[in-house]
This record gives C-alpha cells, sequence and structure tokens, in this order.
C-alpha cells in the first residue's frame, strides 16, 4: 500500500495559533472548528485540513498508492464517543495507481458525545496522515482545543462537509446487495451484487473491512443493467487465516452524479 512512500519518517507539527497546528514543512495545517451544540446534547464539530496548492490528503479508504488516516482522541477530556462524517472524496491516478482523497482542503465534520452534557469538552487530537504531490509524505499533526459547555453558533462549513456525505442505501435506491465469498491461493475473493440505480458516469466501487489486518485490494467494478458489480481480494497481512463477516462489509460507491454508503451483504 505504501509503495511510493518516499520518506519514512514522521514530521511532527508545530503549534501556530490555539486550537491549529502546521507541519515544520509547511505543507499542511490543520485546526479545530469548535461547532455548535445539537439539541440531542451532542456537540457537532470539525478538524478542518489545508494543504498547499498541488497537494493532497487521503479518505479513510486511501487506495494502493494512498497513506490511511489515524485518529487518536486519547487524552481528550469529558468525550464519551466522537464520530466522524467523511465527506465524499475524489478519486485520482498516481503513478498508474487508484488513489482516493482531497485537494487543497477537508472539513472532517465529528459529533463529539459528552461524558457529562453541560461541561466542558477539553480535545486533544492526534492527526497520523499522508500527503502526496510527486512524492507522498506521513504527517503528524497534534491539535488542542477546549469546546464550551453549550452554545456555539451552527457553521456553515461544517454543515457543507455533512451534507457533502455519501447518500444511504436507501436514499439511493439500493433494493439488494449480496456477496459471493470464495478461497483464493492467498487469502478470499469477495464479489458483491448491489442492486442500485447508477450513481452517474463511470463507477467506483471502494470494499472495507473492519479487520485492520486484512488487506483488500482495489475492487474491480463493472455495471450489468441494474446491477453494480464489485470483486476484491483480501489477504492477511500476517498470512493468518480469517473470517468475512458479511454484515461488517462496507461499500462505498463513487460516482459523476453522488455516491452511496452501503452497510453489509446477504449470501449470494
Amino acid at each position: 500500500m505504501w509503495k511510493y512512500l518516499a520518506l519514512s519518517f514522521v514530521l511532527l507539527a508545530g503549534l501556530v495559533g490555539p486550537g491549529q497546528a502546521q507541519s515544520f514543512d509547511r505543507v499542511v495545517q490543520a485546526e479545530i472548528l469548535p461547532g455548535w451544540q445539537q439539541s440531542d446534547g451532542t456537540h457537532m464539530a470539525a478538524i478542518r485540513i489545508t494543504l498547499n496548492p498541488g497537494w493532497k490528503t487521503y479518505w479513510r479508504s486511501p487506495g494502493d498508492a494512498g497513506i490511511p488516516p489515524r485518529i487518536d482522541w486519547s487524552g481528550s477530556g469529558n468525550i464519551r464517543s466522537a464520530n466522524l462524517t467523511w465527506p465524499t472524496p475524489d478519486v485520482f491516478s498516481q503513478n498508474g495507481m487508484r488513489s482516493i482523497g482531497y485537494e487543497q482542503e477537508l472539513i472532517l465534520p465529528v459529533q463529539i458525545d459528552p461524558k457529562k452534557p453541560g461541561k466542558t469538552i477539553r480535545l486533544k487530537a492526534l492527526l497520523d496522515i499522508g500527503v502526496c504531490r510527486d512524492i507522498c509524505v506521513p504527517q503528524r499533526l497534534k491539535l488542542t482545543g477546549k469546546i464550551p459547555a453549550s452554545g456555539g453558533e451552527r457553521d456553515p462549513r461544517i454543515a457543507a462537509a455533512i451534507a457533502s456525505r455519501p447518500l444511504s442505501a436507501s436514499e439511493a435506491g439500493l433494493s439488494r446487495a449480496t456477496c459471493r465469498i470464495s478461497p483464493i491461493e492467498d487469502g478470499l475473493r469477495v464479489e458483491a451484487r448491489l442492486h442500485l440505480p447508477s450513481a452517474g458516469g463511470a463507477e467506483i466501487a471502494v470494499m472495507e473491512m473492519d479487520n485492520p489486518n486484512v488487506w483488500v485490494s482495489e475492487t474491480k467494478t463493472r455495471r450489468d443493467g441494474g446491477v453494480l458489480i464489485a470483486q476484491s481480494d483480501m489477504m492477511h497481512v500476517d498470512g493468518a487465516s480469517f473470517m468475512v463477516d458479511r454484515s461488517t462489509l462496507r461499500f462505498t460507491v463513487l460516482g459523476k452524479r453522488h455516491a452511496v454508503d452501503i452497510l453489509g451483504c446477504g449470501a449470494g
């Protein structure tokens, strides 16, 4: 996955202001957008990542030419959970390989459920991300910040990022999703058949598994009328045996008109 990684070290970011950080080479900057409190008591905030012109960063499943992002919230205070909403990414061709991510800016909404509603939320985020132009460089950014116990105005930047998420399966008109799993020499092959209206243009399906120790190949995607067929090979990074739980497989269909997020498939 990191075949085109040009540097093997991690650059530690320096702080440039409250809740902000930038890499020492100044290629990437990050900040916390404090957001607003929602009616259910959770708080909607975001991490804003900005990059110099020509640079990209990656989606949660970055493709074979990308570097998967990692966010560590340990050290934060008054957080029960922090759930990310990934905006629809773009698809890039890089050194003859496919990568998936964002150019110049990523606003990553995070819904925070506080342990103690009505108390200040203290954020401490450690971001390990990849950024690429002609080369790919891993970056480490440290962000800290405080979110007031209540209030905050609705931030249109965060709202726009939430609105740009992929459609749900029901929103996109998925009627059925099945998966056939078969053994291959070093692992398993999964062929999914998604009964789904076209998302527009040359669709690309991305298959994800919940086991981080299982490598998933770039998905081969084709359409047969009203059925989108996606096939990937899976192999354990240590060569160990593994099982696939169909209910946890995740498929994202990226099309010209919209994207679709599908969780789980039946036998078939």
